[in-house]
């Protein structure tokens, strides 16, 4: 297993440096020494960062810079004066090498510890501009719980270019006229900014929603039922795939989550990672008898079917409904084959609400003739345990799972079994 702290840009999820830090200043019964080793840490220009500094701060989860990495956890002159010094993947911004050159740290005042108020983000404090999150200058943070609409200029009336999850990240490029031009993963376009954190708010946010995954590492990387080798395979997960952390490594393997799906996969193939959600590209289908009817944001086909564009469009529409294991209703929790049936019965189809009756269900087709409207099957170890909508570009939309709910996603996340054609 490797630790990542680096930008995937490609990907739909942001990879961010994080830090755990406790800040020690004056007011500690310390002061003498601590002015003596480092006078700017109480001759600071303000008296609102020095108030600040009186007690401890936790600084867990902020980012990145080189004003912590000049700090020497062995310094024994630091030690004597601060006691034991605790940074992780460090951080701060680049913009408080004008304040400290040392973050003074200690390890005894648990109940200040637990406190999680603006102390906490004391660095994004004085960061005026910026952003404490390695890779961003002007940081921008979807203030949306399902997704944000990226389109390709300011205004409405603009194609769909791209979806911004819930708490996703992005740069903000540009403003004009109500609207921030951004560029979140491999999406750039425009956003409302009346839904866009920035500033000391993005931090914050981008702060609390990060959350630590695996990434795979390799081409294909097997997910076991057991720690072994030697036990069965339950799927496969491709390069670049994300996976949430059940339980920490131990002896060499992870147990973690793919989509709901249990398993154990080895820590040599994958890295840990620290990720906030980026922009998904849509590429609008369209319908064409010849030539290039698509432009950069539409994707031409004349094998798809009028009817197979509506009906994805019409589940764009529920982004965002939670997942409920055998719920049935589009707004307050459905499955994945829940979802599936009733998507298609808007248009006539008459669909299992099972995902193993789907094996029966149209016409199968080969994985490398799948075609938007198709329908993917998927098989965990023996059973079949999910079905999704492949929308075109690579991408399914699905019921995943309790986390994501109806969201779009590659669409082998894990490897197809078998598709179906039930559209022609």
């Amino acid at each position: 297993m490797r630790r990542k702290n680096t930008i995937i840009g490609a990907c739909s999820l942001a990879v961010v440096a994080i830090a755990t830090v406790s800040v020690l200043g004056s007011g500690d019964g310390k002061d003498n020494k601590v002015q003596d080793v480092k006078k700017d840490v109480v001759e600071v220009e303000t008296e609102q960062p020095t108030a600040a500094l009186s007690g401890i701060t936790n600084i867990s989860t902020v980012g990145a810079s080189s004003v912590v990495d000049k700090v020497d956890g062995t310094n024994e002159q630091l030690s004597q004066v601060t006691g034991d010094l605790s940074y992780y993947n460090v951080g701060l911004a680049d913009a408080l090498d004008a304040y400290f050159d040392y973050i003074y740290a200690d390890s005894t005042s648990s109940d200040v510890l637990n406190q999680y108020t603006k102390e906490l983000d004391l660095a994004t404090e004085i960061v005026p501009e910026g952003s404490i999150i390695e890779g961003y200058t002007n940081l921008g943070i979807s203030n949306v719980t399902t997704y944000l609409n990226v389109r390709k200029g300011a205004g409405t009336s603009y194609k769909i270019i791209g979806k911004m999850p819930g708490y996703s990240v992005c740069e903000i490029l540009g403003e004009k006229d109500g609207w921030y031009k951004i560029k979140s993963g491999s999406v750039e376009g425009y956003v409302s900014a009346e839904f866009i954190l920035t500033g000391y708010e993005a931090n914050v946010k981008a702060s609390e929603k990060m959350t630590e995954m695996l990434v795979v590492n390799c081409d294909k990387l097997n997910v076991r039922e057991e720690p072994s080798t030697n036990c069965s395979i339950s799927t496969k997960v491709t390069e670049g795939e994300h996976l949430e952390i059940v339980e920490g490594e131990k002896d060499g393997w992870y147990k973690a989550s793919i989509n709901g799906l249990v398993g154990y996969v080895s820590a040599e193939y994958v890295d840990v990672v620290y990720t906030l959600p980026t922009a998904i590209e849509i590429k609008e289908i369209v319908v064409s008898t010849g030539g290039n009817a698509g432009g950069s944001y539409t994707n031409s086909d004349s094998s798809v079917s009028q009817k197979a564009v509506d009906l994805i469009n019409k589940a764009y529409q529920y982004l965002g409904c939670p997942y409920v294991y055998g719920g049935n209703s589009l707004t307050k929790g459905i499955d994945c084959s829940g979802f599936v049936k009733q998507i298609f019965a808007m248009f006539g189809y008459n669909l299992p609400r099972t995902s193993r009756e789907y094996v029966n269900v149209g016409t199968k087709v080969s994985i490398s003739n799948i075609k938007a409207g198709d329908i993917l099957i998927y098989k965990y170890g023996s059973r079949i345990g999910h079905v999704a909508i492949y929308i075109g570009n690579g991408k399914v939309i699905h019921a995943a799972n309790d986390k994501k709910g109806v969201c779009i996603g590659n669409y082998n996340f894990v490897y197809p079994y078998m598709a179906v054609r039930v559209i022609p």
